[in-house]
């Protein structure tokens, strides 16, 4: 049986810490030959600095060749059947890195591909940006379990897996989002529900403030996500009063630090600066996409 990484709940909840903790090694120095003479295709059909980045580097640093596919080159779904680019590339290289738009686009893909196929992004879910995450918070605090983390803002794709990995690490994930944009009640139930053998929670709520309230971390992500341009003056009218500020961070705990997955808007979900302050772990946090993402090949070729 082919291993897939398409949601953060593919993997059990005692098989992330291991994850992390071969990222943390890979980080300090160690080396691996996980993919030597083996190629991963990476297929993007939105665009990406750390995604691909990270994916291409990563598999460098494995022993692998990366082959990238920009969205003109492939029209997956739309040229050419999702089904027949599934099986064209599972005979030609031996992992698949797909960034695409709906869920149902990557798992009709993994449906019909025989190698491991990595969500780099869908409109549902973006699990290697929650290992990379939770990574980053176990450098900071030493272990995720009992962690308090507010998220604030859109309950998006990021939230969702988010909420996955904390909970599932024995960590407290609350999302502040305003009426309309909270996350999705399925997911809050499935996080909850995966998380709770280790102690783990997700939780909504409307108010920033009750959200960082003893936050050990607090991390915000953009109000406008790609494909939702044409939303933008209404989120800026709907997420007033959601900004990550100093202030904000101000509320929470006194050694809280902050996050953001990046690109940011500053001046909307975040203050201009705020990506440089003493609190912020952004940039680590974003290097260890790099480190995540090696370690989950790994894992996932050697299945």
């Amino acid at each position: 049986m082919v291993n897939h990484f398409l949601k953060l709940s593919d993997i059990a909840p005692e098989e992330i810490q291991p994850i992390l903790d071969r990222a943390i090694a890979l980080k300090s120095g160690a080396t691996s030959n996980a993919l030597a003479g083996k190629s991963v295709a990476i297929l993007f059909e939105k665009p990406s600095l750390r995604t691909k980045l990270s994916f291409w580097v990563g598999t460098e640093k494995l022993g692998g060749n990366p082959v990238h596919f920009a969205p003109e080159e492939v029209g997956l779904g739309k040229r050419e059947p999702v089904a027949d680019v599934a099986q064209v590339m599972s005979r030609m290289s031996d992992v698949a890195v797909i960034r695409t738009f709906e869920q149902s686009i990557i798992e009709e893909f993994a449906k019909n591909a025989s190698i491991p196929v990595i969500n780099a992004l869908t409109d549902a879910e973006h699990p290697c940006q929650a290992l990379a995450d939770t990574q980053t918070i176990t450098e900071q605090l030493g272990s995720v379990k009992g962690a308090n983390v507010a998220f604030i803002g859109d309950g998006n794709n990021v939230a969702v897996s988010l909420g996955y990995a904390v909970a599932g690490l024995g960590g407290h994930l609350t999302v502040a989002s305003p009426d309309g944009y909270t996350v999705p009640a399925e997911d809050l139930e499935g996080a909850n529900t995966y998380g709770a053998a280790a102690g783990g929670s997700m939780k909504q709520v409307t108010s920033p403030q009750e959200a960082v309230a003893n936050a050990d971390i607090v991390y915000t992500d953009v109000w406008t996500s790609m494909g939702q341009e044409a939303e933008t003056a209404k989120r800026l009218v709907d997420f007033d009063g959601y900004q990550v500020n100093p202030g904000l961070l101000d509320q929470a705990s006194v050694n809280v630090k902050f996050m953001h997955d990046l690109p940011a808007h500053p001046g909307e979900e975040i203050s201009h600066g705020l990506l440089y302050d003493s609190r912020s772990v952004a940039f680590d946090q974003a290097e260890n996409r790099l480190w995540a993402q090696a370690a989950l090949m790994e894992k996932l070729i050697q299945s």
